[in-house]
């Protein structure tokens, strides 16, 4: 997985879409991986055409205007850079899922859109469909509710969630790998949901055990890779879980896994749309 190779960075001109752009120029920075844009169009660019709506010029004009769009956007603001650029007509997600399978790309950077009181219930359907087809792994971004978290570039905090699946050490060997890259403090983190109590049954001991087993756990994975990071366990939901540790660990980027596990049931994999939306940082799903 890494170094990434190739970045493919969605456009759509929107104001989100504006402001991962210090994000992407600085995975490039820490990754000399190639970088494509790539914009998707509709039926509604054929606005742009002087042509007649009969004309049978009209579809090859309205994609030339979408292609000197995009070559205008990368050059003010990749300037002095070589960028690929790519204009395909079609609903983005699936035009994003294409040109990942016909040009190789390791990585997918875009925003999620989701914003104020809808960032709690909606992730962007784009987004959601980029989450779930493509095989890349994929960083995710939205501006911050948090008014006290800022996350920034270059990273200095990284927070890695793990799930006790099949694929938690490739999480954690990526994410160490990212870590040592920006020279950035890694942190680990594992959240148990035990069931709450009730009158008729005391959970607590059970609670105890579950999340000593995972402690130990989570000391077995570190030994075996020769690691020397904090970790955390918490007894709560994943999404919150995750959200409480990058707001006290002021992290600036959240590591999960996803790849092995969209062909497989996986706790991580099943809560990642409500962390995406959740996070007060980036996240990078792996």
């Amino acid at each position: 997985m890494l170094p990434f190779r190739t970045i493919l960075f969605p456009v759509d001109y929107s104001e989100p879409c504006r402001a991962m752009i210090p994000y992407v120029k600085d995975m490039r920075r820490h990754f000399p991986a190639e970088l494509t844009l790539v914009h998707a169009y509709g039926p509604e660019a054929l606005a742009y055409s002087k042509l007649p709506l009969a004309d049978p010029g009209l579809p090859e004009e309205a994609r030339a205007i979408q292609e000197q769009l995009l070559r205008e956007f990368s050059a003010k603001e990749f300037p002095g850079e070589h960028c690929g650029a790519i204009v395909e007509r079609g609903e983005p997600g699936t035009v994003i899922h294409e040109v990942v399978q016909r040009q190789g790309a390791d990585l997918v950077m875009m925003p999620t859109h989701g914003r104020g009181p809808l960032r709690r219930l909606l992730l962007g359907s784009v987004t959601a469909k980029v989450l779930h087809d493509v095989s890349a792994v994929v960083w995710t971004g939205v501006h911050s509710a948090v008014t006290e978290h800022q996350p920034g570039v270059p990273y200095k905090s990284i927070l890695c969630a793990l799930d006790r699946g099949e694929e938690a050490e490739t999480v954690l060997k990526a994410a160490a790998a990212f870590a040592n890259c920006y020279r950035a403090q890694l942190t680990l983190l594992h959240v148990v949901e035990t069931p709450p109590g009730s009158w008729e049954i005391d959970f607590t001991p059970y609670n105890r055990e579950i999340v000593d087993a995972a402690n130990q756990w989570l000391r077995e994975m570190k030994g075996s890779l020769g690691l020397d990071v904090p970790h955390t366990v918490l007894d709560s939901t994943i999404p919150e879980g995750v959200r409480q540790e990058a707001i006290r660990r002021k992290a600036d980027l959240a590591i999960v896994g996803r790849g092995q596990a969209q062909s497989t049931f996986s706790r991580i994999w099943s809560r990642l749309y409500p962390i995406v939306r959740e996070s007060p940082c980036p996240v990078l799903s792996i």
